[in-house]
């Protein structure tokens, strides 16, 4: 009954606010979102002038910001000059190596887009802005403008969701020298194992379109190695891809009843792959791309030693080795925001549809314990909707079928709702479906504080499907103390349950509530996560033995 009258409230607010809302502009548009300043002359011909006319990329400058802006006064203090002086900027051939164009080209209003894109999305960047700033002689000089955020990261970190602490100690760069590469070493604890782990990446080889990424972890419970050299597809109009890529891991897999660990498994893992596609770029708006390889994977179980007596059956061992082949079909449509998923941040959502499919044919022929048709797909649409609304719908389905039956099926659906009602006030609502078929015994599909159900110890409930509705007020302030982080707000609700029985554990809880509020950092200045989150969160009509008040402390991509 609290939460129904909590999350009528929030909609009756927002209902209220309608006449309000549509006469309420966005917060900020393309410019004013865009936390970097670097406008667009007035007099520059447009780009469908410029596009028509056969005007070709001239001078391209490239223009690399430090952490703080010394030329602001609220930024300009010994503190914050000393870490722009220990910073070391990124290099202007780290910043190169990421262009879609260069001098000569013909000039692609669209690339300058998606290259400015693929720039904020790089963990040492903060905010990018590619604009055409010159006009001459049918040359267009092009400046590219990229802000830096501090990348060395010693230290220690504490996180807490589902009444369960995660903690590390660590030192990382991803932006060593300036060159866009990462190295990290962290030990850490989490309520699986504790992990010693040394980890490399290098999105940009040589300056190439290759990246590289190394792995190891020396844990509790056994051995992590990771191997991946690959050559992605890098933009929409990138003609080809390569991926060669291996992982052995051997663990212990906990299973979990009410979110008490049920029984323990060894899981003696392997994976390898190669696999490759074509594509003949962007045309007419879209992008197909055509895939194919072979991945070899295999699960080898036993008993963890610490618990031999099990409380569900011991996962039959599975080797499977298929070639498989797919496609991937995309549409070219964003739109940037900000204050919506992020603070302070410029966001590029995506309102494009795109579908995808794999299949896949494992034999003993090359190397499987069985056959096996491999299935996978996946897709996903935006919708821009009257009053600040927007709309994202995701899905993914993936099972394996064995003698005529579907195994270890799993298909989930997502939708994702937004209306900015006020200027700074977003109402957030999410639902989130699984429906499973003959799940692996191995696999459970579980609900609790470490995946949306706030006021519940993580993995709570399992079983065979899952649904999760969550309600939320952001509120987004321009309070920026001390110049670090952007501060935000959330009233939130949370209702979630699974059904069926899941490989271990026979009770069901039912129908799970919460209700709940918290703090949000959006943060400005690090390449560690984009939002700190601090949660209180009350279930509501919980179970005996559910602590009244779950403290949720995390660091997250998303508010």
């Amino acid at each position: 009954m609290q939460l129904s009258v909590a999350v009528r409230a929030i909609a009756l607010m927002a209902i209220a606010a309608a006449p309000a809302a549509r006469c309420v502009a966005a917060k900020l548009m393309d410019l004013q979102h865009t936390r970097i300043q670097e406008p667009r002359p007035a007099n520059l011909p447009s780009d469908a002038q410029l596009e028509k006319g056969g005007a070709v990329i001239g001078k391209i400058d490239i223009d690399i910001r430090n952490i703080f802006d010394e030329s602001d006064p609220r930024e300009n203090v010994w503190l914050f000059r000393i870490a722009d002086r220990l910073h070391i900027r990124t290099r202007r051939s780290t910043i190169k190596a990421q262009l879609l164009f260069a001098s000569g080209d013909r000039y692609d209003a669209r690339k300058l887009a998606e290259t400015e894109r693929n720039l904020r999305a790089l963990p040492y960047v903060y905010d990018a802005r590619v604009v055409p700033v010159r006009y001459r002689d049918g040359k267009v000089e092009v400046k590219v403008v990229t802000k830096d955020v501090w990348t060395l990261s010693p230290g220690i970190s504490f996180s807490r969701a589902g009444g369960t602490n995660n903690s590390s100690v660590s030192i990382a760069d991803s932006n060593i020298l300036g060159r866009g590469k990462t190295l990290q070493f962290e030990h850490g604890r989490n309520v699986d194992r504790s992990s010693n782990t040394v980890e490399w990446a290098d999105p940009n080889v040589f300056g190439s379109r290759w990246m590289d990424a190394v792995a190891y972890a020396n844990s509790s419970d056994g051995k992590r190695r990771e191997l991946k050299i690959a050559r992605p597809f890098y933009a929409l109009d990138a003609p080809w891809s390569v991926t060669i890529a291996a992982k052995q891991y051997d663990r212990s897999v906990a299973r979990y009843s009410l979110g008490n660990i049920a029984d323990q498994l060894i899981d003696d893992e392997a994976s390898y792959e190669v696999s490759g596609g074509i594509s003949s770029g962007l045309q007419n708006g879209w992008t197909r791309r055509w895939l194919a390889g072979m991945r070899y994977d295999r699960n080898l179980f036993a008993p963890a030693p610490s618990m031999p007596v099990l409380a569900g059956p011991l996962p039959a061992d599975r080797t499977l080795a298929y070639p498989f082949v797919g496609f991937d079909i995309l549409q070219d449509d964003y739109k940037k925001t900000a204050d919506l998923n992020q603070i302070g941040r410029t966001e590029d959502l995506y309102f494009g549809a795109e579908v995808g499919a794999e299949v896949g044919i494992s034999n003993a022929a090359f190397g499987a314990g069985g056959e096996a048709i491999m299935l996978a797909a996946h897709a996903r649409k935006g919708f821009q909707l009257p009053d600040q609304q927007e709309l994202f719908l995701t899905s993914t389905f993936a099972s394996r079928v064995e003698h005529g039956r579907a195994r270890n099926l799993i298909a989930s659906g997502n939708a994702d709702y937004y209306w900015r009602w006020r200027t700074d006030w977003v109402l957030y609502a999410a639902f989130a479906g699984t429906v499973t078929d003959a799940l692996d015994a191995d696999a459970q599909l579980t609900i609790g504080g470490d995946n949306g159900l706030r006021g519940y110890p993580l993995r709570y409930e399992s079983g065979t499907s899952r649904a999760l509705f969550t309600v939320e007020q952001r509120v987004f302030t321009d309070w920026y103390p001390f110049r670090l982080a952007r501060v935000g707000g959330a009233v939130f609700a949370d209702v979630g349950r699974t059904w069926g029985r899941g490989v271990v554990g026979s009770s069901d809880p039912g129908l799970l509530q919460d209700l709940g509020f918290g703090l949000r950092l959006g943060n400005t200045r690090t390449g560690l996560g984009n939002v700190v989150h601090v949660d209180l969160a009350f279930p509501v009509n919980a179970p005996p033995g559910i602590s009244r008040v779950q403290l949720l402390v995390q660091t997250q991509q998303s508010f």
